[in-house]
């Protein structure tokens, strides 16, 4: 197997469970697997192919949870820019039942772009609907074409205008032919070894778009694996209509209706989660679920504040997800765990302060600015986002673990004056910069700040046709 030297790094940090931070530091990897992390001096001096690292911080490839990469073709779209996200949804419904086979791959290689080149080496995609031909297989395709580590999940809507559900029906699929698909692709894709790049999750979309039939069979469906590590994803709790939704419907709060529904469990993972209560909280807590959080897409769409530090505290899995690009508008992931960290100390600066607070009290909170460290945050994009996609070979540097790396050049501007103090924190605090180096299973997919496995360019230039014509095949529809 041929080897690759990361050499002379200015700072390594791992996110080991030691915290380990080495300064003048190498990362040895050989095939897709780091085989040592440690002092320059210590590891080999050569390989099959050695990047100088001097003057970078090298940290485990970033992990994003949560995505629509068909949206980054309805990005600052008009008509829907200042919209909450039940009415966000129905201005964009139309647009995206134009959706074609060839929109779907590229705006998912454009997504996974702009991930990639901000350092983040895995992701999962909810993809939801799929209209005019369109099949999850589009996204796989086009993810093993650009070198991303992948968690594609089958997404469904079922329940149309009609029956009570959001959707129009006209992007509504049959419940059985929607697990028949699903079965399919897992069987197709889904790969449970060690150092997968393609795994299949199930992801009906919401409480207010699927049945609690199609709730329960998908959820059957992907525990009929045994063994293969095939999880369930779905969106819950996002915002107050969500809530009101819920009650209405079900009367049943979504983490109550997720349990009714067998949708608890370290096997699951859900996104949003802004208006989880403290019940809720304890449920997913003991049942080890996990939660996408979405800062960024939570603060367009005016959602909330999703109760992070809470749900960490009680001992609930949480990892970082852009979102879907039209209700962010950026899938710059190392961004996002910044917001994540600037959103929760302003949270909690929201809330009363505790009754008999003590002398940890900082103007009404009960942690101030330490909340969320800047640590806390890069955290949640590796660790904690390996963690949620049930991924064990990755999220952290450590020999065995897969080799997705990021490593960002601190001699930039972006981290003039900060670097020089705290190269791990000034990432998060000054996070502007885009990755000098990213690699994803021991290649290098992104050099010098440049893609390295496709053209990007003209891949931008598609999209953006692509982006167009959707927009007026919506304008135009009777």
């Amino acid at each position: 197997m041929k080897t690759l030297l990361i050499r002379n790094a200015a700072c390594v940090a791992t996110m080991d469970d030691a915290g380990a931070e080495w300064r003048d530091a190498s990362v040895f990897v050989r095939g897709n697997l780091i085989e040592r992390v440690g002092p320059a001096h210590e590891l080999p001096q050569t390989a099959d192919e050695v990047i100088d690292a001097r003057g970078h911080l090298v940290i485990p490839g970033l992990v994003n949870t949560h995505h629509h990469m068909y949206q980054s073709l309805t990005r600052a779209i008009p008509g829907v820019q200042d919209a909450e996200l039940f009415s966000w949804l129905r201005g964009l419904y139309p647009i995206w039942a134009g959706l074609t086979p060839e929109m779907v791959r590229v705006s998912t290689q454009v997504a996974m772009a702009e991930l990639l080149m901000s350092g983040c080496t895995t992701s999962s995609d909810h993809l939801y609907i799929y209209p005019n031909g369109v099949r999850l297989d589009d996204s796989i395709e086009a993810a093993q074409a650009i070198g991303m580590r992948f968690t594609a999940t089958r997404g469904s809507m079922s329940v149309g205008r009609s029956a009570g559900g959001l959707p129009p029906d006209a992007v509504v699929e049959r419940e059985d032919a929607i697990l028949k698909d699903t079965q399919r692709v897992i069987e197709a894709w889904h790969d449970a070894r060690h150092g997968a790049m393609v795994q299949v999750a199930v992801a009906p979309c919401s409480p207010f778009s699927v049945s609690r039939d199609l709730m329960r069979e998908s959820a059957a469906l992907a525990r009929s694996f045994t063994g293969q590590g095939v999880r369930l994803h779905t969106h819950l709790a996002e915002n107050d209509h969500d809530i009101a939704y819920s009650r209405e419907k079900f009367n049943r709060t979504p983490a109550e209706y997720a349990q009714d529904l067998g949708w608890l469990g370290d096997d699951v993972w859900h996104a949003h989660c802004v208006k989880l209560d403290d019940e809720g909280i304890s449920l997913f807590a003991a049942t080890r679920t996990g939660v996408a959080h979405c800062p960024c897409s939570n603060m367009r769409l005016a959602s909330g504040i999703a109760p992070v530090r809470r749900m960490l505290d009680a001992g609930v899995p949480v990892g970082l997800g852009v979102d879907g690009s039209a209700s962010n508008d950026g899938a710059q992931m190392l961004a996002e765990a910044r917001q994540a960290l600037l959103l929760a100390r302003v949270g909690r600066a929201m809330q009363p302060a505790p009754s008999g607070a003590d002398g940890r009290t900082f103007f009404g909170c009960d942690l101030g600015p330490a909340e969320m460290t800047a640590r806390d945050a890069l955290r949640l994009a590796t660790r904690g986002g390996a963690e949620v996609l049930g991924r064990r070979d990755i999220g952290q540097i450590a020999p065995g673990l897969c080799a997705d790396l990021a490593l960002f050049d601190l001699r930039t501007l972006a981290f003039a004056g900060g670097a020089v103090h705290d190269p791990v924190a000034s990432l998060l605090l000054c996070a502007s910069a885009p990755a000098a180096f990213t690699l994803v299973n021991g290649r290098v997919v992104v050099r010098d700040g440049r893609l390295a496995t496709l053209e990007l360019e003209p891949m931008v230039e598609r999209h953006n046709r692509l982006a167009v014509e959707l927009a007026q095949t919506a304008a135009t529809a009777p």
